[in-house]
């Protein structure tokens, strides 16, 4: 009976030294993450604000691609982290798009927020939506200009960003862009959007 007991109280022992160092190993795990989330954190908050450039393709779509041809073209780009997971992007681009003798003029300056959920090592991916102020012009075949006219419009996309070391990241942004539609007297009323695919590189100070 003596031998019984001790060898139930041996195995309950074990049992619950194995429970014990199943919970230890997830709880450290579990503070390893958030230690890193914090560090992270920490790390993004010494450096609030970055500028740099987006290089790459914008495509024309709706009425601006009758017009005008794809071409690549430069962004300039400014990013203010406010928290772990979000930062501010704003954007100003201007490009010329000739087809022949039509010709789309874009000009954007837009405000966004940068949405983050995780990183992995030195990859950030993210999600972005925002408003701005878009003058887009068209020239028709007959020589027609229209009026330049500033109008509202909204952007989304999303990207991924890859930090090089503590001053400079790198990355991509795929972002949508859509002016809404300037009303005019002489010409057709100017409406499309356009997408853009840019390699960006960021300074962080």
């Amino acid at each position: 009976m003596t031998s019984l007991i001790a060898k139930l109280m041996v195995v309950m022992t074990m049992s619950f030294l194995v429970s014990n160092t199943t919970v230890f190993a997830k709880e450290t795990e579990e503070v390893k993450q958030e230690t890193k989330k914090i560090l992270t954190a920490a790390a993004r908050e010494i450096h609030k604000h970055a500028i740099g450039i987006g290089l790459g393709q914008t495509f024309l779509l709706g009425n601006f691609e009758k017009k005008g041809d794809n071409k690549i073209a430069a962004d300039l780009l400014y990013t203010y982290t406010a928290s772990y997971s979000f930062d501010l992007l704003l954007n100003a681009h201007i490009s010329t798009h000739e087809h022949k003798e039509k010709k789309v003029w874009l000009r954007g300056y837009t405000m966004s927020i940068k949405a983050r959920s995780y990183e992995f090592d030195a990859f950030s991916p993210f999600l972005l939506g925002g408003l701005g102020f878009y003058m887009p012009q068209i020239k028709d075949s007959d020589g027609k200009t229209s009026d330049p006219k500033y109008t509202f419009g909204f952007n989304v996309g999303g990207g991924l960003d890859l930090r090089l070391n503590s001053k400079f990241v790198t990355g991509l942004i795929a972002q949508y862009h859509y002016p809404f539609e300037i009303k005019q007297d002489e010409t057709e009323n100017v409406s499309g959007s356009y997408f853009k695919l840019l390699l960006t590189s960021m300074y962080m100070f």
